[in-house]
């Protein structure tokens, strides 16, 4: 039997495992990843490289931006910036129809670029904007959907720890992958306001307009969009003048977001450890699965599965775009059956060789497959970021939510075709660095 087909049966052993026994990602693959080493090189051998590979990514300086960032965006949850963000976007769009779901949208993307996660954005947005929605009369459809689809957001506008964890598995510069997602991710807000105001005026019962807000009050809401202003500026111009490295960037992002609420008295000793506490719940399951990528995929580099497929797929007399939009349609299928960051986690060994060998330029591909993965975090049968709404909208049905979420797959769809026709939509910004 050839390396590459136990590389393949090694995969096929993964998804069995993740399936059918239910292990958690991470575990599975350092299970397939260390049996397979085993069985391609010996006991002894495969021990010895899981010790060395471990200890050479865990005792990376590089791995300490993740806890960093996702203290920033805990600590500014705990002192309600949320909700600040929501009031502010509120008093500015509330008063057109369908407004109080475009001022959703908008808080959405104000806490994603503080956040980093679309499950985080999904959670603290559903407990300020449904209850707001739903006072106003807004048809569950549009609340929901609009809720469930802007927080996907957390994964693509920086910080993004998704955008983290592919620089850190591929050696991408994790400042270029934040640069890059910048754009998309304002992009992908403005489709998705667009959507908003064409389903209200196609269906002009599912957001009525809320009451009018004067000058005055416009400008006193301003504020509340301070405290994410400030940080997003801080770490993103830190980062695009050279200022900070990545981690040093999510150290004075938390830093700052810790000083300016506890000044403010926004941020309790209490509201403090419930910080800490969610940040190392968090921290520590993603890095479980990333030490579980890094063995399967040593596991996959020694069988060279990633190679044969990349010189394969080079051979054939097709186009480069044609071949992408197949990996497209393998991450869509493979985002909709199981989470996003573990399927990333699992193909970027295949597929970033892949796009190395027909000539895309690396931040681009891990920006653009931010965007596709992402797209399985809103649909059916696993659609995390839906079910997390859903689990806060009763009594609206599973079904409901899928249904509004549906309507926001063709801004998505627009914005992949977007960034495969026109690649400085990314590329732009890191390229200015």
């Amino acid at each position: 039997m050839s390396l590459a087909m136990v590389g393949l049966l090694g995969v096929a052993a993964l998804l069995f495992v993740l399936f059918i026994v239910r292990m958690p990602v991470g575990f599975a693959m350092g299970l397939v990843g260390f049996l397979g080493l085993c069985h391609v090189l010996s006991t002894r051998a495969a021990f010895g490289m899981l010790g060395n590979e471990i200890w050479s990514v865990f005792s990376s300086y590089g791995l300490t931006v993740i806890p960093l960032f996702i203290l920033m965006g805990q600590v500014c949850f705990q002192s309600g910036v949320n909700k600040r963000l929501y009031r502010t976007a509120y008093a500015w769009m509330g008063q057109v129809r369908g407004g109080v779901a475009m001022a959703t949208v908008l808080a959405c993307a104000g806490f994603s670029a503080i956040s980093g996660s679309n499950s985080a954005t999904a959670a603290t947005m559903s407990t300020v904007a449904l209850p707001e929605m739903r006072k106003y009369g807004y048809s569950p459809i549009l609340s929901t959907g609009s809720v469930a689809a802007a927080s996907t957001l957390g994964v693509v506008i920086p910080p993004s720890v998704v955008l983290i964890i592919i620089g850190l598995q591929t050696g991408s510069s994790i400042a270029s992958l934040f640069l890059g997602g910048v754009i998309p991710g304002l992009l992908l807000t403005a489709l998705f306001l667009v959507t908003v105001n064409v389903l209200c005026r196609i269906h002009p019962s599912w957001g009525p307009a809320g009451p009018r807000t004067s000058l005055r009050e416009k400008v006193a809401a301003l504020p509340g969009s301070i405290e994410m202003l400030v940080l997003f500026a801080l770490v993103m111009g830190g980062l695009f003048g050279g200022v900070f490295t990545p981690s040093e960037a999510g150290a004075a992002g938390a830093g700052l977001a810790i000083l300016i609420n506890a000044v403010q008295g926004k941020l309790s000793w209490g509201g403090f450890k419930a910080a800490l506490m969610d940040t190392l719940r968090v921290s520590a399951m993603i890095l479980v699965i990333i030490m579980g990528a890094v063995v399967f995929g040593r596991f996959l580099a020694v069988t060279r599965l990633p190679f044969e497929i990349a010189g394969a797929v080079t051979e054939l007399a097709i186009p480069g775009w044609t071949i992408m939009l197949l990996v497209c349609v393998i991450y869509l299928l493979g985002g909709a059956i199981m989470d996003a960051l573990a399927l990333l986690l699992i193909t970027l060994p295949i597929f970033f060789p892949v796009a190395q060998a027909l000539g895309y330029d690396p931040i681009w591909f891990g920006v653009f497959i931010t965007v596709v993965t992402t797209i399985g975090a809103i649909t059916p049968p696993v659609g995390l970021t839906a079910f997390i709404v859903a689990s806060m909208a009763a009594p609206t049905t599973m079904g409901d939510v899928f249904k509004g979420v549906s309507h926001f797959l063709i801004p998505f769809a627009v914005a992949v075709i977007l960034l495969l026709l026109f690649p400085g939509l990314v590329t732009f910004l890191p390229g200015l660095m």
